[in-house]
């Protein structure tokens, strides 16, 4: 999609890119940025939040710091691709405190879970889980990662 799907000018583009790299910077701050006052700002801000241009904005924790040491991903094929199914498979992610993101795929699998555990055998239970959801799950196929490098667009520190 392109900005003029959304009606989108400079300023709003401005703005938008600061907040990703800043969530926490003020009106004030984004008017220096972009040129504007800072009331101009503030109604930018909360038009672009209305419209469901900003999702939200939150604190990107270290692993450490959240207990969730080991990342994995997950894919997933189901059994076939009914409304049943789906929904379980839905309901399943919604509720589950460990998956952290969940993406539709095109190709050999259907949707791509990103789930942050504490151990591996919190990932076992994850994972056992997963696949006992009833007539939903055909496949499961597991990866561990072994360095973030680069999350939310972000480098990140390097680990010795």
């Amino acid at each position: 999609m392109s900005d003029t799907d959304f009606d989108i000018d400079h300023h709003d583009r401005q703005i938008l890119d600061l907040l990703r790299d800043d969530g926490r910077l003020t009106s004030q701050e984004l008017a220096d940025l972009v040129g504007l006052s800072s009331s101009q700002c503030a109604r930018r801000r909360v038009a672009l939040e209305q419209r469901g241009l900003i999702l939200g904005y939150h604190a990107q924790l270290s692993p450490q710091a959240d207990g969730t040491p080991l990342l994995s991903l997950i894919e997933v094929r189901l059994v076939r691709q009914a409304h049943d199914s789906v929904e379980s498979l839905l309901r399943f992610v919604r509720d589950e405190p460990l998956v952290r993101d969940v993406f539709k795929l095109t190709g050999d699998h259907d949707y791509l879970i990103k789930a942050a555990v504490g151990d591996l055998a919190a990932l076992n239970r994850l994972l056992n889980s997963l696949s006992a959801l009833p007539d939903c799950v055909a496949h499961v196929r597991t990866s561990v990662v072994l360095e973030r490098i680069k999350e939310s667009g972000r480098m990140l520190p390097t680990q010795a």
